[in-house]
Order: structure tokens, then sequence, then C-alpha cells
């Protein structure tokens, strides 16, 4: 199974270069089986501009997240900080072979609703 994404554009293109190794979530998601993650890159932007393959999830305190994940976080401390302020638990998806399609999709093609989901959402 794969989840879309919603991500910014400039960690998409981080994550498809191979400079962000863990895409921070809120929330994740928890359907076994998942093994994918198919990336929307939001506006300006607004294409699916790739996939990547889960390395496993890493779920922690925001503190130690950052401590674990930092070297490879693709951004700033600072950011961090006020995505995961007032949360006891950050999760961090481990990114493993990041695969840019040659060709961006809109995103009807992925998605028949053709509304980018606010986190994520299954695709079967």
């Amino acid at each position: 199974m794969k989840v879309l994404l919603s991500i910014k554009p400039e960690f998409a293109e981080k994550i498809l270069l191979g400079e962000k190794h863990f895409e921070f979530r809120k929330a994740i998601p928890k359907a076994p089986g998942v093994k994918t993650v198919v990336i929307y890159a939001t506006k300006p932007v607004g294409k699916v501009v790739g996939e990547f393959d889960i390395d496993g999830v890493i779920s922690a305190s925001p503190r130690n997240l950052w401590s674990r994940t930092k070297e490879f976080a693709g951004i700033t401390k600072q950011r961090f900080n006020e995505y995961f302020d007032g949360r006891e638990v950050a999760h961090a998806i481990k990114v493993k072979d990041a695969r840019r399609y040659e060709k961006p999709l809109e995103l009807p093609s992925v998605l028949e609703s053709g509304v980018a989901p606010q986190s994520f959402c299954y695709l079967t």
C-alpha cells in the first residue's frame, strides 16, 4: 500500500536530491502494509513529483527525535521546534530510495478527488 503525503516543495526537492533523510509528521499512517510514500509537492508546484520507500518510522519526544535525526533532517532546529511545539510525541518517516518521476503528475491522475490531503491519504 502507498500513502500520498503533501510536502512543501523545498522539502520534496531535498528528499528527491537525497539531502533530507527524514520526513517529519505530527500524525503517521496507521494502516499496516504501507511501504511507499508518494510525494505531492504543494503549491506553487502542485504536482505529484516522485516517491520513496519507507525505511521505518521513529516516534519519540521532539527533543529525542531531533537528536536522532538532526544530521539529515533537512530543516533547521527552529523550524522543527515550531512544527512540533506543544507536542509530546513527534514522528519521522525514514526515507529510502527516493525516485523522481520523469514527468510530474497532475493530482487527479493519482487521487480521484483531485484534492490534496492536509497531511496524508491512502492510495490503493
